[in-house]
């Protein structure tokens, strides 16, 4: 289990409140003021974040809103750290997210196990705040570099071309075939496409292509998915009743 001093916050914070679309950071550790300390200083430093208790709340949160990052104490009661990883490892939507493991145990063995399962970067208690912090962004760095969306997302008979807000659809597609969707209809239907077969809430849309801290309503969401196959048709985007929407597979 964590020691409450098992983290040295030796840096001030430097800056004000996350923007809306900060990386979202999530803490996992059953200590509170570890989780408070972390909270703290991340938020300081730019970052969203969501916390956890133990692993299993931590899967929870991690698949209901997938973070850029995941800070992972090993030592936990329930499900420990290294089986959190492996399951995240394991899921589709979450395993190319990074996981920062974070203990107090400094055994070798503890650490190949680590690092076995999936985890990027293992640091061992007590570190210091500024460490953890950089280290934070040297992972993000490296997964933005891995992740950049194409310039044209090619899926079933469309190709969307997220420079233009166009859509080619068809064989056989000139330029002058492209489709013109409003910003919004087009983010949204780019956002679908690439993650065909996973089902996301209204909330979850809402959230991703408008934005946590715009205020429209779940209907706007069914309002742009039925513009969207008027223009294209409705073989793409599924209604999932009672969930949300998808992309065919």
């Amino acid at each position: 289990m964590s020691s409450p001093n098992a983290l040295a916050a030796d840096a001030p914070a430097s800056s004000g409140a996350p923007a809306p679309d900060a990386p979202l950071v999530l803490i996992v550790d059953d200590e509170d003021d570890i989780l408070d300390l972390l909270k703290y200083n991340l938020r300081q430093e730019g970052f969203r974040t969501r916390l956890a208790r133990d692993g299993r709340e931590a899967l929870r949160t991690a698949r209901r809103q997938p973070p850029a990052l995941i800070i992972l104490d090993i030592m936990m009661p329930g499900m420990d750290g290294i089986e959190v990883c492996r399951r995240v490892r394991e899921d589709a939507h979450l395993r190319t997210v990074p996981v920062l493991m974070l203990t107090a145990r400094t055994e070798e063995e503890e650490q190949v196990r680590g690092l076995d399962v999936g985890a990027d970067i293992y640091l061992s208690k007590p570190v210091s705040v500024p460490v953890l912090v950089s280290q934070a962004k040297a992972l993000l760095r490296t997964a933005r570099r891995s992740q950049t969306p194409p310039d044209r997302l090619s899926v079933h008979d469309l190709q969307i071309d997220r420079d233009r807000y166009l859509v080619f659809q068809g064989e056989g597609r000139q330029e002058e075939d492209g489709i013109k969707l409003p910003r919004k209809e087009f983010e949204l239907l780019y956002f679908l496409a690439s993650h065909p077969g996973k089902v996301f809430s209204r909330q979850e849309i809402l959230d991703e292509v408008w934005g946590e801290d715009v205020y429209v309503v779940d209907r706007t969401v069914d309002v742009h998915v039925r513009k969207i196959r008027e223009k294209l048709g409705a073989d793409y985007i599924e209604t999932v009743k009672g969930v949300g929407y998808k992309f065919r597979e």
